[in-house]
């Protein structure tokens, strides 16, 4: 087994529902901090608890992670998971109040959040997947189809409250999370997947309606995952390779202290900065040197996985002609990240009277 880094910072992909030779190579190089794991990796809770495990043989530090949300943005929906609801459901149970007077749709919005929260980490656990990149704190201005029903609501009061809630059950699960997209990407209607979305706002406003959350929940959030969406009254360069964003507002301003990660390098709004055509580990420096913690690399893995190599050797390049420097707080930021508790057994967590109890607390 390969010795970890002084710190770890690639999320990186896997090609299959088992490990390859190559996989197995890129989770041991000491720059690898983890893995996140699409719906190409699922056959049946089985199959991937086996592959959560024998990721682990590689190296029991590595995070194993997972975008599984709810509604749309869930990866694995069969076998016994739980088809969980879209937040914005939510959001709409809070709104309505019913014979059971003022604020008492608010009560049950929040306590259907607790339980899906707490539903979502504790069957992902049970299968040996670490952590969930969630939930979105985006809100939900109208205007953004990528992020739609991903956001609990336009409010960024609401929206806090049922994020604050929701992590509330990932903690009863022993589940760290992710807040996302940082300050926001539900004001712009370009999906940074394809486009570079631009928001011509300034900080004033932006800070007082979609980054308001981040504030709110800094005693709550244990990691972040900033947008890739330029907001050019603040910065020129998009917020995940900005340290205006990243260093000064999110860490200094607002006082966050969890971990940061890069959204998915290999989206369009991660190729070029302030109209540069970068490569995934120019980005990734960019990225680390801003002030995230991690960076993601997504969809890499199939075929020669050449582009995945090529990050892991130019960090490895950049790192000993002294471009960048592992930094150990980064480390320890992600390494908390992972379980402190062992998970319940799949069977186990099917007869619990509190998974049973929050499955009838879901809209």
């Amino acid at each position: 087994m390969t010795t970890p880094s002084l710190h770890s910072p690639v999320i990186l992909d896997v090609a299959g529902t088992t490990l390859t030779a190559a996989d197995r190579r890129r989770l041991a190089h000491p720059l690898t901090g983890g893995v996140i794991l699409f719906g190409r990796n699922w056959q049946d809770r089985a199959q991937l608890t086996t592959l959560c495990c024998d990721i682990k043989a590689v190296r029991p530090d590595l995070l194993i992670c997972v975008d599984h949300e709810g509604g749309r943005v869930q990866r694995f929906r069969t076998d016994g998971f739980t088809h969980l609801p879209p937040m914005r459901s939510l959001g709409e149970v809070w709104m309505k109040d019913g014979k059971g007077g003022p604020g008492s749709g608010a009560l049950r919005a929040t306590n259907a959040a607790t339980a899906a929260g707490y539903v979502l980490g504790a069957e992902l656990r049970a299968c040996g997947v670490d952590f969930s990149f969630t939930p979105v704190l985006d809100l939900d201005h109208g205007e953004s189809g990528v992020i739609g029903d991903r956001s609990f609501h336009r409010d960024p009061r609401v929206a806090a409250l049922l994020a604050k809630s929701l992590m509330h059950g990932l903690l009863q699960a022993g589940m760290a999370n992710c807040g996302k997209h940082f300050p926001g990407h539900g004001f712009v209607t370009a999906d940074s997947h394809t486009d570079i979305p631009v928001d011509q706002r300034g900080l004033k406003a932006i800070l007082a309606d979609d980054a308001a959350p981040y504030g709110w929940l800094g005693t709550s959030l244990t990691s972040v995952m900033p947008a890739h969406v330029v907001y050019p009254k603040v910065d020129k360069r998009p917020a995940g390779f900005s340290s205006r964003w990243l260093q000064d507002i999110l860490r200094g301003q607002l006082g966050f202290a969890g971990a940061v990660f890069s959204d998915d390098l290999s989206m369009e709004g991660a190729r070029r900065i302030e109209g540069r055509s970068v490569s995934p580990t120019e980005a990734a420096l960019a990225a680390l040197q801003a002030g995230c913690d991690l960076v993601l690399l997504c969809n890499q893995s199939l075929g020669d996985g050449a582009v995945l190599d090529g990050l892991l050797d130019g960090l490895a390049s950049a790192q000993a002609q002294g471009h960048w420097q592992p930094q150990p707080a980064s480390e320890d930021r992600r390494v908390a990240l992972l379980p402190q508790t062992p998970p319940m057994l799949w069977d186990d967590l099917m007869h619990h009277h509190a998974y049973i109890h929050a499955l009838w607390q879901l809209p």
